[in-house]
């Protein structure tokens, strides 16, 4: 019974984040979406709100035009990111290293959240707007705060700024209003 709730949820999740829409289209930069308003939101409601509250990042990828594709641009190399992650993790490791079954940021619960997740004037500002403007949940909230929370420690920044917020806060894509129609 569980395997296959969680094959059907795999299922769903792979068409889903393959396609915006019915058609496809839906948020792509050169072609138009032949799906109506009703279709659309029908669509995206077959993944839940408290089941898409339980997902730290959900991000748009728009299709990239193959002259960005075969450019020579440079960017980050996977040696530096790993470093970086390995730096984050390490760091994650020593903040939780004397508290029982938690690991990393992700596995926080709520009190960890508060400990570990302090927030200056600027940060809490920032994210009571969105909270308030999204209509976001308290699952989001503290969703939001661990990815800045991990976000700051991939930069070796020992607070949460305000940058780390808002970063966090744009992997929330779903929760904004270009998903509710």
């Amino acid at each position: 019974m569980v395997f296959r709730s969680v094959l059907r949820l795999s299922v769903l999740f792979d068409r889903w984040a393959t396609r915006p829409c019915l058609c496809g289209f839906y948020t792509h930069p050169d072609k138009e979406c032949s799906c109506t308003p009703q279709q659309i939101q029908k669509y995206m409601a077959r993944i839940s709100g408290p089941l898409l509250d339980r997902i730290d990042i959900h991000i748009e990828v728009p299709a990239v035009k193959y002259k960005e594709l075969s450019s020579e641009g440079k960017g980050e190399t996977s040696e530096a990111i790993r470093e970086r992650v390995i730096k984050a993790r390490h760091i994650q490791s020593q903040r939780f290293k004397n508290v029982r079954y938690i690991f990393n940021n992700g596995d926080m619960g709520t009190r960890e959240v508060r400990q570990y997740c302090v927030l200056d004037t600027a940060s809490s500002e920032l994210l009571k707007t969105a909270m308030t403007k999204l209509g976001l949940s308290a699952r989001a909230y503290d969703r939001i705060l661990k990815v800045s929370r991990t976000i700051a420690d991939l930069e070796g920044s020992e607070n949460i700024l305000p940058q780390h917020v808002s970063e966090a806060i744009q992997y929330r894509s779903l929760d904004r209003e270009l998903w509710k129609h």
